[in-house]
This record gives C-alpha cells, structure tokens and sequence, in this order.
C-alpha cells in the first residue's frame, strides 16, 4: 500500500524510536525529537509504539493515499486537511484511497508527526528506518521525503476511528519555556557569577536549530576561570581535550551561544559542556520555534529521574486511555 508524495513539506523525514548501540561508533541514536508525540501517534493507528512514522517541520507534506487507511498526526498544532476538509488532530482518522492528507499553516510547535496504519516499510539499516541524512541512513535512500517518492506501507488493521487523546495528554510548551538541567563535569570551568547567570538569563531559539542541536542566545556571556590550556585542548577557554558528548549535552563554544545536542549530534568533540538537558525536556526542545525565550533551571539528580518517571506515567495515562 504505497503513499505517494505530491509536496515533501519544508523537511519530512522518516523516523522511528531511533538506533541505539551504535553511539561508540560516532552514530548518534536517531528517531523522532518528540518521542511522546510519535509513540502516541502510533498507538492511536493501531501500530507499535515505535513503528516508523513522519515528521513534518513547521510545513506538513501532502501525500496521497492509494489504499484506505488509518491515521493519526500529532505534536505540533499544524492543521489536518483531508482532501481539503479540516479534521482533528490527536485522533485517529480513516482516510480512502485516492484522498489527500494536507495541511495548514502551522499554529504552534515545530514538529508534526504523522502515524500510518501498518507504519512505513522502509528498508531498516541498523535496526532502524530513522533517517540519518548526514550519514545517509535510513530514510528513503538516506535522505527526507521528496516529491514523486512512493512511500511503502506494512500491513496494519487500523485503530478505532474517532479514538482521541484528551487536550490534558498533550504537553504544551509555554512560555518562557522551562528547561531543567544538571549541572554538567566541567561546570567548575566558569566562574561563580557566570552559574548563577546562566541560571537566571533569559535565552531565545536561534534560527540554527535542528536534529543536531538547538542554539541559543541572548544571555550573557560566560567568564571562564583562568587556567593554562592542557596540552590538546585548543586556545579558547571553551576547548577541553577531546571528550565524550551525551545524549543532551549542553556546549557554549567560545562561551557566548549555548547549543543543546540532539538527535543527531555528534558522540563527542573539543568544547566543553555546561551541563544536560535532563531527558524528560528533550521531547520539549523539539517543539520549539525560532525566538521562543527559554529559561534553563538548574536540578539535581533526584529531581530529574522524578521528571523521567512522571514522563514514562504520561505515557502510561496514554496507553490506559486509549487500551492498549
């Protein structure tokens, strides 16, 4: 069962819950940056939570459905057109061969994701269909969606039509955004008022946000305790030797523009790293448009497995909401 792409949107890729085991080798662990919105979107079509779906950035894709099916879109408010008939979103939807999903402009968040019964049967490469384009994994041939691409479907009996995810399910981001954050192995590396000033800035989205990482600005500067730079390291204060970035990891090259590492981040690099985003938030970051403010809040290690437990009872209230 084929969907045929008419428009790719501004930057549809496939993605699934990512390839983990790999990060040793310089190959990040990929999937969707909102992992809530894909596996809820999956749950309403009837798939496994981690089944490859769509994820549409800020502009949705028009495709064209060549067998009946059911659907599901989730994540950002992009509104949902079924040959041009507006329809909910958060809900699974049936939609007849020949019909069109399309869409609105987007209202709010950054990414959509779109969950097809049966999931996308793309040819997996190290146990995942995510698209990895710099690597050139996954996806179709290793690269986004493209007009004329002709997307396979497996085969899925469907979720129950109407099925919908209460409007208290979905995460909203706010404003300013709140994101929590260990202090991280080099915090030591600035000074006492520059801690506190990170703490209490008020950051906004750089337009240089993506699956590798979201940059951030308009917060002072970071003042460096003044050492002598290990043999290895490079002349800016920034620079450490050469070290291991985890999954979230915070770098402020050259002290001025925070970015925090994502999905597609390198495994490890020469700038030291602040701190992390603790896990629960990093669905979040993936929500966020260009100039949103965001505050960073500086947690401890018990708050943050607190945050990841009440993420996993979310999901947990999903799964009870719609029986599965």
């Amino acid at each position: 069962m084929p969907v045929k792409v008419i428009k790719p949107g501004l930057l549809t890729t496939i993605q699934d819950l990512g390839r983990p085991g790999y990060f040793h080798l310089g190959i990040p662990i990929g999937g969707a940056m909102d992992r809530v919105s894909l596996r809820t979107a999956n749950l309403l079509v009837g798939n496994d939570e981690g089944a490859a779906g769509l994820e549409a950035v800020f502009l949705g894709p028009e495709l064209e459905f060549t067998e009946d099916a059911t659907i599901a879109v989730t994540g950002a408010d992009l509104p949902i057109l079924i040959d041009d008939v507006e329809q909910p979103g958060w809900t699974a939807l049936k939609i007849k061969a020949g019909q069109r999903l399309g869409f609105g402009y987007l209202k709010s968040g950054a990414r959509a994701y779109i969950a097809i019964s049966g999931g996308v049967d793309t040819p997996p490469m190290l146990g995942s269909r995510s698209t990895y384009a710099i690597g050139a994994l996954g996806g179709v041939d290793g690269r986004a969606i493209a007009a004329g691409d002709s997307l396979p479907i497996g085969a899925g009996a469907g979720g129950t039509e109407g099925a919908t995810v209460a409007p208290d399910l979905r995460r909203a981001t706010g404003s300013p955004v709140e994101l929590r954050v260990l202090p991280g192995l080099y915090w030591h590396r600035i000074t006492e008022t520059a801690q506190r000033g990170f703490f209490d800035d008020e950051w906004k989205v750089a337009p240089e946000a993506d699956r590798m990482g979201y940059r951030f600005r308009g917060g002072k500067a970071l003042e460096f305790v003044e050492r002598e730079q290990p043999f290895g390291a490079g002349s800016d204060p920034s620079n450490i030797v050469d070290g291991c970035y985890p999954y979230g990891s915070i770098q402020v090259p050259g002290g001025t523009e925070p970015i925090v590492l994502h999905r597609d981040a390198v495994s490890g690099g020469g700038y030291f790293m602040i701190g992390t985003v603790i896990s629960a938030d990093m669905d979040l970051i993936g929500q966020l448009q260009p100039h949103m403010p965001v505050r960073f809040v500086e947690v401890d290690m018990e708050t943050a497995l607190k945050a990841r437990a009440d993420r996993a009872a979310l999901m947990n209230r999903i799964r009870g909401a719609l029986d599965r």
